[in-house]
């Protein structure tokens, strides 16, 4: 299996290339932060930890830099993916960088408008360009694999407004996408879905917390945290996708991390599965703030 995942330095996109390694799978890690230069995140998890990662848990990580929001180090990118495996498999768009640059509950006319609009060529550009480039290795054999990773699935979303205009707009644009992807990809009998992992660990977010991995349970945030999940849980999700025979049978849909453990028997770390989607919509939503255990 070949696979590249776009966004692969942490969190989400680091737990997907990972649990593809563990599938054995050759994994382009792309991404903008390297050991030599940081990304504006200004974080200290890097492309090469990431590969490095891959290759430990029994793949093949290959670290590239790149940024997708610059078509030619995109079309350079796929240049390479083509010249060392002349196909590619698995594409998984996980490009967001957004962080630090919403405004939660601000309406439009007191949002930071250029904040704004770099949120959404982060999170809907970079994904599009992605696609431009690295889409025509993945028709070259048939059943590929497009990935798109967003917060909350379609249906969750589409009921709910997503703190404001620029995160609503980025989050339903993405499950868009992997909509357009299945459409776009039927005539080569490849698949395109959304992926939304629930409230997640990651090292940006125990970091915000002042908890590491070991002792996230003290972090005192509201219940759903309780309920989180580490990058692994949707990363082997996708994962399971990626090797079904049948994956097909996602094509078009968004679907959360809990289905995906619920349809594959799968469990997170720790042995659990977590269903905070669940969770939030049918106890949090209805003014419950406890209870969370049986969603474990």
């Amino acid at each position: 299996m070949i696979a590249l995942v776009a966004g692969a330095t942490r969190g989400t996109g680091r737990g997907i290339a990972v649990a593809l390694g563990a599938a054995g799978a050759t994994v382009y890690c792309a991404g903008r932060s390297t050991r030599e230069r940081r990304s504006e995140m200004n974080r200290p998890e890097t492309i090469e930890e990431s590969a490095e990662l891959v290759t430990a848990a029994g793949g093949t990580g290959i670290p590239v830099a790149c940024d997708f929001l610059d078509p030619a180090q995109v079309e350079v990118l796929a240049g390479r993916v083509e010249r060392e495996q002349g196909r590619l498999d698995v594409l998984v768009n996980d490009v967001w960088g957004g962080d630090g640059l919403w405004e939660w509950d601000t309406p439009v006319w007191k949002h930071d408008v250029d904040n704004g609009f770099r949120l959404l060529r982060l999170a809907i550009d970079t994904h599009i360009l992605s696609a431009r480039h690295l889409m025509p290795l993945l028709i070259k054999e048939k059943g590929g694999l497009a990935v798109e990773v967003t917060d909350g699935t379609w249906s969750f979303n589409e009921t709910r407004y997503r703190e404001n205009v620029y995160y609503d707009l980025a989050k339903m644009s993405v499950n868009r996408l992997a909509f357009a992807w299945s459409n776009e990809l039927r005539p080569y009998e490849g698949t395109g879905v959304a992926v939304t992992p629930g409230f997640l660990r990651s090292e940006a977010m125990l970091d915000n917390f002042g908890v590491t991995e070991d002792n996230w349970r003290e972090a005192e945030v509201d219940s759903a945290w309780m309920v989180s999940e580490t990058p692994a849980y949707v990363g082997r999700g996708v994962a399971a996708i990626a090797q079904d025979p049948d994956k097909g049978r996602w094509s078009g849909r968004s679907v959360s991390s809990e289905e995906l453990a619920q349809a594959y028997g799968l469990t997170d770390v720790d042995g659990s599965r977590p269903r905070v989607w669940s969770y939030i919509t049918e106890t949090r939503e209805k003014g419950g703030d406890t209870g969370w255990e049986s969603y474990r």
